[in-house]
């Protein structure tokens, strides 16, 4: 049997009466990539600094590969590579000076420490800025040169701690696409993020966190098929209906105006249908789109953290992309 990349079990921490960890269990497999997803506060981090050895659980264990990071702290982390939220380069260096300086501290050999640079520059699409110091780079390429550095002594297991945060489109869709490489060239993942598009898509597994406590553990489409109850037409018209003209509709259960288009929330989708055409053509509108929309990541996210739709919005605010970021 292949032992398991990541087993954390029975995880607990406390910061004085604040229980950030409450018995938080789940396994990682080798080769595979699992999210850790919550909203702020939820324990992510805490669980992240546990399993790479920053922080000391109060109990439980978590076994890196076969070590326990507590009680065989030097094995287990020679196995990990840590790449945390907050950059950790030196501005004042260059890429390839802030690479070799990894390798050294993670125990790369002198005579390989040049050449692992070199290849990570490449691979990470910096070897055209090797010499140039850091802080001229744009926040895609020190977020790429961050990652690079946590490879810098090929690790089995990568930790991505918020990977994308305060990207813009261009650059957080590069540095997936890395993801999604290094996984395939067979570093497993564990990364945390608050994008639940990105954790759909790039996640084998996802556990969610809220409150210390692991509220939900599946494949990212079970989670999604998990959500259940009312169903959401999106439709649009060959002109602007009201909400209370809709609201109207037998059927409509919330209506919700989204640009040019509108969702209708509805209880049964059977007949809901037929009562839209007769609404429009009792209007004399045409309908220029209409689809069913499936139950999402975020949809699955809010009804199992309990979370309401505003609370959501406000991580996502926290998280925007600064301007003339690359």
């Amino acid at each position: 049997m292949t032992t398991p990349a990541i087993i954390a079990s029975d995880l607990r921490k406390k910061y004085g009466t604040l229980m950030a960890l409450d018995g938080v269990s789940f396994t990682v497999g080798k080769g595979s990539i699992f999210g850790l997803l919550g909203p702020n506060g939820a324990g992510k981090t805490t669980t992240i600094r546990i399993m790479t050895g920053l922080t000391v659980a109060n109990s439980g264990s978590v076994s890196i590969l076969g070590h326990d990071i507590k009680n065989d702290t030097i094995e287990a982390k020679k196995k990990i590579g840590v790449v945390p939220e907050i950059s950790n380069i030196y501005e004042e260096m260059s890429a390839e000076q802030n690479l070799v300086f990894s390798a050294e501290l993670y125990g790369v050999p002198s005579s390989e420490r040049k050449k692992r640079a070199n290849e990570l520059l490449a691979d990470f699409g910096l070897a055209d800025r090797s010499y140039d110091l850091v802080a001229g780079f744009s926040r895609g390429m020190k977020r790429r040169l961050v990652i690079a550095c946590g490879m810098v002594h090929n690790p089995e297991i990568l930790f991505l701690d918020e990977p994308t945060t305060g990207l813009d489109v261009q650059s957080t869709l590069a540095l997936r696409e890395q993801i999604r490489k290094l996984n395939k060239e067979g570093t497993t993942i564990l990364l945390t993020t608050h994008y639940l598009e990105e954790a759909d898509q790039l996640c084998d597994t996802i556990a969610m966190i809220n409150k210390g406590k692991i509220v939900a553990l599946d494949k990212p489409e079970n989670l999604k098929a998990s959500v259940t109850g009312s169903n959401v037409i999106e439709l649009s018209f060959s002109e602007l209906v009201s909400e209370t003209e809709l609201d109207s509709i037998k059927g409509v259960i919330e209506v919700h105006c989204v640009g040019d288009k509108v969702r209708l929330v509805v209880g049964d989708e059977k007949d809901i249908i037929g009562e839209i055409s007769d609404f429009a053509r009792g209007k004399k509108l045409n309908i220029t789109t209409i689809h069913t929309l499936k139950p999402s990541l975020e949809d699955a996210f809010l009804k199992i953290t309990g979370l309401n739709p505003e609370e959501a919005v406000k991580d996502k605010e926290q998280l925007k992309p600064r301007r003339n970021d690359g």
